[in-house]
């Protein structure tokens, strides 16, 4: 075992020496999200409202007050937090309540608060929302002082104000939504969706033009020299396939954090998700072996591998997303391991699935990543035979 996890080791270093891999595993995946995110991620349900001064003021609780009655999501935080939520689409509005509006507002005067909104589109309806909850409040406080500027005490001004809202039905406006993919994609974040497809798609194209370093090996005698140890030729193919598979989790590995951290996507259960991406990355690991083993030239193997991996790529759902694919597509999208690992994803992450709801998705991987390593094991003991 030491052996075969030396030669693992070998191959993952070999990988992430060459800089255009740096950019490609690292810094590309990250970048195509972020963009893809902006411009196409669609927002959550609810509004979020990031609310920041006047804690603990009458002015904070009642404006908080309000936009939860109407519906909306309020955090209160500090005012460097409310500008990263809004940069990174986690809020839609930021509201700053400043002191000198907090004491106008104890003191009966006009207050006057600061609405920021976020880059994406949909901040545009959240103002709008946030805008309405803000005139409910200034339009009860000035029937609350035309009341008492008519002679009515405060208490009995409250009471009537309050049974004149409770005796007016405002009319009301039912959206009724039929269309199945709207329901799917509904209470998605901005950076969620893209983040699936473009973990799946980047796992799987790394893992292929990985290869490349297999056919080194056996260009430049990395592998006869191996083989010249104490090892043997199980033991070297095995620690060619879990290279392979270490590079897959690396990649995968690091978008799953890094889209975390930095763009706050939420992956559901992680262990679930743990398990779809290891299915995912053995059977990209096994595919690389394949390739790595059929061809003699590492040029040829990067172009096929970049080739390969967009197209099922886009079959599988990494580039426009299967909900949208017509019947005869639906059923060619399966025959690629990235729409079975695309579901399972979705599933986790939109449903809440569980460990039995995933479990035909991850057998369908196993037994794809069974049948390619096979495939892959039995090429590379035949390529070790013939020269290059």
């Amino acid at each position: 075992m030491k052996a075969i996890l030396a030669i693992a080791g070998v191959e993952v270093r070999r990988f992430l020496r060459d800089r255009s891999n740096i950019f490609f595993v690292f810094t590309f995946p990250l970048l195509l999200i972020l963009l893809l995110g902006t411009q196409f991620g669609s927002s959550r349900a609810e509004t979020r409202v990031s609310l920041t001064g006047g804690s603990g003021t009458a002015l904070e609780s009642i404006v908080t007050e309000q936009l939860e009655a109407d519906g909306l999501q309020v955090e209160s935080v500090t005012a460097q937090v409310m500008h990263e939520q809004l940069a990174r689409g986690r809020a839609d509005v930021g509201l700053v309540i400043r002191d000198e509006a907090a004491a106008a507002f104890d003191d009966g005067r006009r207050a006057e608060l600061q609405i920021l909104t976020a880059s994406q589109a949909s901040a545009q309806a959240a103002l709008q929302e946030v805008r309405g909850s803000l005139g409910a409040i200034s339009m009860r406080h000035s029937q609350l002082a035309a009341l008492e500027q008519a002679g009515l005490p405060a208490e009995a001004a409250e009471t009537a104000v309050a049974q004149a809202q409770e005796a007016f039905q405002p009319p009301r406006v039912e959206i009724l939504d039929t269309d199945n993919t709207a329901q799917e994609f509904r209470g998605l974040g901005v950076f969620e969706l893209g983040a699936v497809q473009q973990l799946l798609l980047f796992i799987f194209l790394s893992s292929l033009t990985g290869a490349a370093t297999l056919i080194q090996a056996r260009r430049y005698g990395v592998i006869p020299r191996t083989m010249s140890a104490p090892v043997s030729s199980g033991q070297t193919i095995a620690g060619q396939a879990v290279g392979r598979f270490g590079i897959a989790s690396v990649q995968g590995a690091y978008i799953l954090v890094g889209t975390a951290l930095l763009f706050g996507v939420d992956w559901g259960n992680l262990w679930l998700t743990a398990m779809v991406l290891i299915a995912f990355s053995a059977v990209a690991a096994a595919a690389a072996m394949i390739i790595g083993s059929l061809l003699d030239h590492d040029g040829a193997a990067t172009g096929i591998g970049i080739g390969a991996g967009l197209v099922l790529a886009g079959l599988g759902g990494c580039m426009v997303p299967p909900e949208f694919f017509a019947e005869p597509l639906q059923s060619i999208s399966r025959l690629t391991p990235h729409r079975w690992a695309y579901d399972a994803l979705a599933a986790i992450q939109r449903q809440d699935a569980s460990f039995t709801d995933i479990l035909p998705a991850l057998g369908v991987l196993a037994a794809m990543a069974a049948i390619l390593l096979m495939c892959g094991a039995w090429l590379l003991r035949r390529s070790l035979q013939r020269a290059l």
